[in-house]
């Protein structure tokens, strides 16, 4: 059966429990090393053109799943047999959280775009702490997405973080530190300066395993660039630019809360995303996402500077081979300009 087959079913129930089904069907197949190889000859493509190092762990494509998708780290294994180089994890915060209330995802297949309020609704660090523990290190780069609890205020929200660093630098391949998020009260106001800067001192004082910031697309340029300057002189080893937008005018038929992903904000998400390029490129690793769903836009989004790539919405849409479309478009445009490896293609357009 073809995704398309499986997304009609799929569609018929409420977004979050086809999430559910789903993700039930991905974590059954993660002990399945028959399964996951007939996978991973299908769908995952590798070659020398696409292959980086970079925090010292061979991604072998650029294209990762953002946090958000494998929030309880059950189905890493299966994203990266379905073609992902890399798989990022989360949003883990340190006690379990149900989230807000439902509904709190809802579908707009007309525009490909998801609308979402989960509320880093998780397992918490200490059962997300022990399945890592049973797959890391792994064969490809695992990142894990870190966020303070609801309950935590804002004057204690630096603890938490440091907790989660603590639990999981040697569990991940990088860490990132989400403060981005729309969906946790207040949670955007950690994106100023003086706590950004605090909270990368903290960082590497404890670990050396790499750590990126996430930004929000609904800010000025300027203010985007700001803090992500800050953050890297303070130490931050990456940016991921950007999480999900509470531009609600993007979106015909939008709610009034929550976070819009897809198609719909990617000239948003790319706007923020060249003007912080064009300030950090070579200074630091870049991870684009927010819209991006072919080859093209991920070609648009290398030769602006981004290093890595990520999906979530698009894959929701698109399935598995999309994932390997995105690729092997990839190789095409590379082989077709020129170059024998994608960081020759990499900042191209801002160099």
């Amino acid at each position: 059966m073809d995704y398309q087959s499986i997304k009609n079913i799929l569609f018929k129930f409420e977004p979050e429990t086809a999430h559910h089904i789903a993700a039930t069907a991905f974590e059954l197949a993660s002990f399945m090393p028959p399964v996951l190889n007939a996978l991973q000859k299908r769908y995952l493509v590798t070659s020398p053109l696409l292959e980086q190092d970079i925090f010292g762990k061979k991604f072998a494509n650029p294209l990762g799943i953002a946090a958000g998708f494998d929030k309880n780290a059950t189905m890493t294994k299966t994203l990266h047999a379905l073609g992902f180089g890399y798989v990022e994890v989360g949003t883990v915060t340190p006690k379990p959280q149900t989230g807000n209330p439902l509904p709190r995802l809802f579908r707009y297949p007309r525009y490909e775009a998801l609308q979402n309020a989960m509320g880093f609704n998780n397992d918490g660090a200490e059962i997300i702490k022990k399945r890592l523990e049973r797959i890391y290190p792994a064969d490809f780069p695992i990142g894990v997405n870190i966020g303070k609890n609801k309950t935590t205020p804002q004057a204690k929200a630096l603890e938490d973080y440091r907790f989660l660093i603590e639990n999981f630098k040697d569990l991940a391949d990088y860490l990132v530190v989400n403060i981005s998020s729309p969906n946790t009260p207040n949670l955007r106001d950690l994106q100023n300066e003086q706590f950004i800067k605090d909270l990368f001192i903290m960082a590497k004082d404890i670990t050396s395993t790499p750590i990126l910031l996430k930004i929000a697309p609904d800010m000025s340029p300027e203010q985007a660039v700001n803090l992500t300057a800050t953050a890297v002189e303070a130490g931050a080893d990456g940016i991921i630019a950007t999480n999900t937008s509470i531009d609600y005018s993007l979106l015909k038929g939008a709610k009034d809360f929550g976070g819009i992903s897809g198609k719909v904000i990617k000239d948003k998400s790319f706007a923020i995303f060249k003007e912080i390029a064009k300030e950090l490129f070579g200074k630091t690793v870049l991870v684009s996402v927010g819209g991006i769903e072919s080859a093209e836009e991920a070609y648009r989004r290398i030769k602006a500077g981004a290093n890595l790539l990520q999906i979530y919405t698009a894959f929701i849409y698109g399935g598995p081979k999309l994932i390997a479309d995105i690729n092997k478009g990839l190789i095409e445009a590379l082989q077709k300009d020129g170059y024998e490896h994608i960081s020759q293609a990499v900042g191209a357009d801002i160099r």
